[in-house]
């Protein structure tokens, strides 16, 4: 654990900044867009525009994190669910897989508590809510079976297109649109998080826990779903080996030094060969 932490700290910060960020952009988008105090909520009467602005503010910064430098560097996961499954699918050594995931809970909660500290009374108001995540008047179960299938659609897109030779450099993008639809389209059931450290650092300022396990279940539930579903597909058409399978968000490796091809040995001899 300390020799990896003494050789990839840096990427393991970048992780707790990429969330970070993400979360700081959550939160002022919501307050310049919801606040009573601002103008933009009396002038845009209709809450279904104002959470498609608000996706698409989500969207574009998922955009500019995922391709920005330092998110190539780590590979930009923002997001436990997406690191246990790159770690299922054997992409991610399971100690950087511990503290990429340590990183992004530590960052999200310290990004909101940095708001909070600024911008409390913002922050604080119902309107806005810590931008916390809690299911909808339709219930807990229904918050539970969207998060889980959103999880399990946004994954099974990033290992399409990451796999395509003609729209891999694109995954990132349609990664932002998803999130755009999403959060205009479902965010009045469960909150649309699909990210348990997003779900956390919302959480734990606010002190607002309810059903905070589907949060955490619902994600990895998903994307591990569409992990094993992808991989299985892939065998079927690479004659039973998937050390070729790629699942970048950026629809490349770059420079990610965590981003490594494991597995049996004597399949990697193969692909070395």
């Amino acid at each position: 654990m300390l020799e990896a932490l003494n050789k990839n700290w840096r990427l393991y910060l970048i992780e707790a900044w990429a969330l970070g960020m993400f979360m700081i952009s959550a939160a002022l988008f919501v307050i310049l867009i919801e606040h009573p105090a601002l103008p933009v909520r009396s002038a845009i009467e209709s809450p279904l525009l104002r959470r498609f602005l608000i996706g698409a503010a989500m969207g574009l910064t998922a955009i500019l994190l995922i391709y920005s430098a330092w998110g190539k560097r780590s590979g930009a996961h923002m997001n436990p669910a997406v690191t246990l499954t790159f770690l299922q699918l054997d992409r991610i050594r399971s100690v950087d897989a511990v503290w990429y995931i340590l990183a992004q809970f530590i960052g999200g909660v310290l990004a909101i508590y940095l708001v909070k500290e600024l911008l409390f009374n913002y922050l604080a108001d119902p309107t806005v809510n810590y931008v916390v995540t809690v299911p909808g008047v339709d219930g807990t179960w229904v918050a539970f079976a969207l998060e889980t299938l959103l999880s399990f659609l946004l994954f099974l897109v990033v290992l399409l297109l990451s796999n395509h030779s003609r729209w891999a450099s694109y995954t990132g993008y349609l990664v932002g649109i998803m999130l755009t639809i999403f959060i205009g389209w479902e965010a009045p059931y469960s909150g649309m998080s699909i990210n348990p450290a997003r779900t956390m650092a919302s959480a734990l300022p606010a002190g607002i826990w309810t059903a905070w396990w589907l949060y955490f279940v619902g994600p990895i539930l998903g994307m591990q779903l569409a992990g094993r579903v992808y991989r299985r597909y892939y065998r079927s058409t690479h004659d039973g080996e998937c050390l070729t399978m790629k699942c970048h968000l950026s629809g490349e490796k770059h420079n990610c030094p965590t981003y490594e091809v494991l597995g049996p040995k004597d399949q990697l001899q193969k692909l070395t060969k």
